[in-house]
């Protein structure tokens, strides 16, 4: 019982999973250090002739692009804004820009320190004091320009980028010194204790969205800063950030839900991993406790990450298969070693088989087959409203920080079945997960919130139908056992009590090993995480969601 079969795919190859991210291919061409001969060619087609100016092509030489860095960043540091943009690739839009500069920033007695060039790289150090109304602060930061050759004139232009300017910056952002767009907030967790990045580094970006989304509905009073001010576009998705404090302004107390000891135990779950991300949340009212990530900056994979959920999927398939009464706990369910769907035949992997046995039998051994032989016994979208009425997946969940929300689309054949494993087209985070299994604790959905919906007359979402109390126990017996002696006994160990449990493993194309997710609750605590690319998801994922469990 203790195992986790995973699928195959005899007779083509069928999308089970789309994970990975590709990135186009190029190359850098450069020299060592030495001016080389330059390949010429004449303006316009390229032949040359009487009158026609030849202009260069090929790589760059070292000379020409420090030499063109230089003549930039002397011409910046100068003030002489027309001349430093006549330089780039994008006369008006570097022209705006450096002017727009000091202006924005305050920036007094600019120090520009070019580094060495790295091919067409060219890395500098930004120097400056800050002086605003009376207050003073110096100013450090590194960042870099990269030299292109124009195709028309053969002249080496400066590729313009905000990034020029900080390299934080990116279309439509605004270095500026100011009084802050929100109040620094104090937030604090449900009990009281203060949650700062310093303590809580992968809360780090949370924090800011916090403090975007409801610092001004707090008591706090803006203080003075250099931030990138994100004008354009979603603050909640994009939140400014501060760079660096002059005058600190009073932060506003800001309850939220999370738990410092629970998410202590998971920041401390995921460190040191590559990649995983977990959430908790607490089922009886939606409260997310804690929110993980390992790298600790970045994306925060935990609450946005679009993922195959992989095996955890099947908790919403069974209970759409509970649902329709096409099959029951009890109910003879065998797994078979080979399904033929759409004109695809799958196999388990090694071509396991669950002979003669029930359905409680093939959900704790996580049997792939024993979900897709039901396929054809489904509309195309059956699981997608399962999902979405009874789960609330995909709905637009008002959490109080940006999410993704889950996705469960329509789709056919092959992809359908696929999707009732949770490959297809379907995609998840832990948040999502974890909301998963809190429903399955809870008999119905509660929404996911870090900050009380009353704050901001947010209206939580709410899932359409109900969960059929029969489904609901039938569905606790299911992770039951999957926890005591299935797939996720191993990590489920030594906790008692009311526990429930689902592991998963999910292939992406391109990957060497499946992506670990493992689900479970204890008590009124659930907790999902994923290890990408990791393996199995009992032995990978599990202890994460077994640290958190632990801990609560």
């Amino acid at each position: 019982m203790r195992r986790e079969v995973r699928n195959g795919l005899i007779g083509g190859a069928v999308a089970l999973a789309v994970g990975g991210v590709g990135v186009g291919g190029y190359a850098l061409l450069g020299g060592s250090g030495d001016d080389k001969p330059q390949e010429v060619r004449a303006a316009g087609d390229g032949k040359g002739g009487p009158g026609k100016p030849e202009v260069k092509s090929g790589p760059l030489s070292a000379g020409e692009v420090t030499g063109t860095a230089g003549e930039f960043l002397a011409a910046w540091k100068s003030g002489a804004a027309d001349k430093a943009a006549a330089l780039t690739d994008d006369v008006k839009a570097a022209t705006d820009g450096l002017t727009a500069y000091p202006k924005q920033t305050h920036f007094t007695g600019l120090k520009l320190t070019p580094g060495k060039a790295s091919g067409d790289k060219v890395a500098y150090t930004v120097d400056a004091e800050i002086s605003y109304k009376g207050m003073k602060a110096p100013v450090s930061y590194g960042t870099s320009l990269t030299v292109k050759r124009d195709p028309e004139t053969g002249e080496p232009r400066v590729a313009w980028a905000p990034s020029i300017l900080h390299p934080k910056l990116g279309k439509g952002d605004v270095l500026r010194t100011g009084e802050s767009e929100a109040p620094p907030i104090k937030a604090v967790d449900r009990n009281g204790t203060e949650l700062t990045k310093e303590a809580h580094p992968a809360l780090a970006g949370v924090l800011d969205s916090l403090r975007d989304k409801f610092g001004k509905k707090t008591d706090g009073k803006p203080g003075v800063e250099l931030f990138v001010d994100r004008p354009g576009g979603d603050k909640a998705q994009r939140p400014d950030e501060t760079l660096k404090v002059l005058s600190k302004g009073k932060p506003g107390t800001l309850k939220t839900t999370l738990d410092a000891a629970v998410q202590t135990a998971a920041e401390k779950a995921v460190k040191g991993k590559p990649k995983a991300s977990a959430v908790a949340l607490k089922p009886s009212t939606g409260e997310i406790l804690a929110i993980a990530n390992s790298p600790e900056k970045g994306f925060n994979t935990a609450a946005q990450g679009s993922l195959a959920p992989g095996s955890t999927m099947k908790i919403v398939t069974a209970a759409l298969l509970i649902d329709k009464g096409l099959t029951a706990p009890d109910k003879p369910h065998p797994c078979e070693k080979f399904v033929t769907v759409g004109g695809w035949k799958f196999q388990n992997l090694n071509k396991t088989e669950i002979k003669n046995g029930t359905f409680a039998q093939s959900f704790a051994a996580s049997c792939n087959n024993a979900f897709i032989s039901m396929a054809e016994k489904l509309r195309n979208d059956d699981l997608t409203k399962e999902a979405r009425d009874v789960f609330g997946i995909g709905l637009n969940w008002q959490t109080g920080i940006p999410t993704f929300d889950g996705a469960v689309p329509v789709q056919s054949d092959a992809q359908m079945a696929a999707s009732l494993i949770g490959q297809g087209g379907v995609r998840m985070n832990p948040l999502t997960v974890a909301s998963v299994a809190a429903t399955v604790q809870n008999g119905g959905f509660r929404q996911p919130y870090i900050v009380a919906p009353s704050l901001g007359d947010r209206a939580a979402a709410k899932a359409p139908g109900a969960m059929k109390p029969g489904t609901a126990s039938a569905l606790k017996s299911l992770m039951k056992l999957t926890a005591t002696s299935g797939t996720a006994a191993e990590a489920m160990s030594g906790l008692s009590g009311d526990i429930g449990a689902k592991t998963g493993s999910a292939e992406v194309d391109g990957q060497e090993k499946p992506n670990a997710w493992f689900t479970a609750y204890r008590g009124d605590l659930a907790a999902a995480a994923v290890v990408p690319a990791s393996g199995h998801g009992g032995s990978n994922a599990g202890p994460v969601v077994r640290a958190i469990l632990g801990a609560g």
